[in-house]
């Protein structure tokens, strides 16, 4: 089986709050430490009531803070929102702070919305030179070499570790050329798993950093002691997704026992097509779907997203998880 490894997206609960879910997101850290968990990983989204992991270093900070061995990172960093020499040194600094624990996974897209984007300053044409700021980037944690002009200071010589993550072909070409692990987003996006995987590997060039090619799948599991609590926990995920298809963010809400008396049967296929790469059920379900998609994807790593509303029940469904795949 795979390694096994966390994305975590700091949400908060309807009747809760955002400082409660910045520290949950620190406390699951820690059990999924002590339960093998390979990284855990935060992702940096803004203008969503829901999530907290917009100033996504601080929250790697926080989290890293109350972990011992677990590596912590983005997953990922929305590059065009941010000047590399910036990113650079928060990320030297963070690797400074916790040395050996720190990934830097990058994405292309904003992570956001338009009117955010423009209150982030940032110019949607970012997005083409992604391919040059990730080798900006990747050039500030090097050495320093003679002449540089330009050091991040924390950030030269730390070589953190960089990732492309991407829901389509194109960063699944960048990160061959670049002879980088590759992340693919098949948690919210899945339908071009399969080709840029294929891609990928087919097109990876060994680097400084990676002699192989190394593919992380993303994928939602929701585990339970049995598959009908399992498919109610997964409600509380399913209502987020059809808030996102009614353009509409709420807090997240508790799970219900009639799904369908929730959404259309128009948001119910929106909704389910975005979350086809998911795994919920039992012990016995989550072992069968996780070994058929690893069969399927021949993934290095699966990134999982178990989005419970109860933390408690959120925690047994990793336990149940690392346990079946063990």
């Amino acid at each position: 089986m795979a390694s096994l490894s966390i994305l975590e997206l700091g949400r908060v609960r309807q009747g809760s709050d955002r400082r409660t879910a910045l520290d949950e997101a620190r406390a699951l850290a820690r059990h999924a430490e002590g339960l093998g968990y390979q990284r855990f990983w935060v992702a940096e989204h803004h203008n969503m009531p829901t999530v907290t992991t917009a100033a996504t270093a601080l929250v790697i900070q926080h989290i890293a803070a109350g972990t011992t061995s677990i590596r912590v990172g983005a997953g990922g960093i929305m590059l065009p929102n941010h000047a590399p020499y910036i990113i650079a040194e928060q990320f030297g600094t963070l690797a400074t702070l916790f040395p050996g624990r720190i990934d830097l996974g990058l994405g292309r897209a904003p992570g956001t919305d338009q009117m955010t984007l423009q209150a982030l300053r940032r110019d949607p044409r970012n997005a083409h030179n992604f391919p040059q700021d990730v080798l900006e980037l990747q050039a500030y944690l090097r050495p320093v070499q003679p002449g540089q002009a330009i050091e991040a200071v924390p950030g030269s010589g730390t070589n953190v570790p960089l990732w492309i993550l991407g829901s389509s072909t194109f960063g699944a070409q960048l990160a061959a050329e670049l002879g980088l692990p590759y992340g693919f987003a098949s948690h919210f996006a899945p339908q071009a798993l399969d080709v840029a995987l294929e891609i990928y590997r087919e097109r990876f060039k060994p680097s400084e950093q990676l002699d192989a090619p190394h593919a992380l799948v993303g994928v939602n599991v929701i585990a339970a002691d049995t598959d009908e609590e399992a498919r109610r926990l997964a409600t509380s995920q399913q209502m987020s997704f059809v808030g996102m298809v009614r353009g509409k963010r709420e807090l997240m809400q508790p799970p219900i026992d009639d799904i369908d008396s929730y959404w259309t049967p128009h948001e119910k296929a929106q909704a389910s097509q975005m979350l086809a790469c998911s795994v919920v059920g039992s012990p016995e379900t989550v072992r069968a779907g996780l070994r058929d998609l690893v069969d399927r994807t021949q993934a290095d790593e699966l990134m999982i997203v178990s989005d419970v509303f109860d933390p408690e029940k959120r925690r047994r469904s990793f336990e149940i998880i690392v346990d079946v795949a063990s």
